[in-house]
C-alpha cells in the first residue's frame, strides 16, 4: 500500500502562485508514475500533470503547460506541483495519484491505483 498526503492548498488572488505538495509513504518503491488531477465543482475529475518517477519526464494537461510545473524529490518521496499565473478557471480540489505499474497512458485516472484525500485551491479575482 501507499499513502499519499496533498499539502500547500489555499486561496489566492489571480495571476498568484501556490506550491502542492505530495507526501508518499509506504511500499513507494513501487510507484513507476506520480501525477495531479484535479475536479472542479460540477465537474469530473481532470488530468493536470505526471512525473515518471525513474526518468523525471513530465507531461501537462494544455490548459496548464507552461504555468505549472511538476517536480520529484526522491529521497524524501515528494512529488510538486508549482503553480504559476494562476486563473480563476484553475479553482478545484488537487488530487495526487501513484501508479503502480508502467502504462503509456499517464492521463486517465483509472491508471492510477493510489490517492490523496484532496486540497482545495481556489482562485479569487
Amino acid at each position: 500500500q501507499v499513502q499519499l498526503v496533498e499539502s500547500g492548498g489555499g486561496l489566492v488572488q489571480a495571476g498568484g502562485s501556490l506550491r502542492l505538495s505530495c507526501a508518499a509513504s509506504g511500499r513507494t518503491f513501487s510507484t513507476y508514475t506520480m501525477a495531479w488531477f484535479r475536479q472542479a465543482p460540477g465537474k469530473e475529475r481532470a488530468f493536470v500533470a505526471a512525473i515518471r518517477k525513474a526518468s523525471g519526464t513530465s507531461y501537462y494537461a494544455d490548459s496548464v503547460k507552461g504555468r505549472f510545473t511538476i517536480s520529484r524529490d526522491s529521497a524524501n518521496n515528494t512529488v510538486y506541483l508549482q503553480m504559476n499565473s494562476l486563473k480563476l478557471e484553475d479553482t478545484a480540489v488537487y488530487y495526487c495519484a501513484a501508479g503502480s505499474s508502467y502504462s503509456s497512458i499517464y492521463d486517465r485516472d483509472y491508471r492510477y491505483d493510489y490517492w490523496g484525500q484532496g486540497t482545495q485551491v481556489t482562485v479569487s479575482s
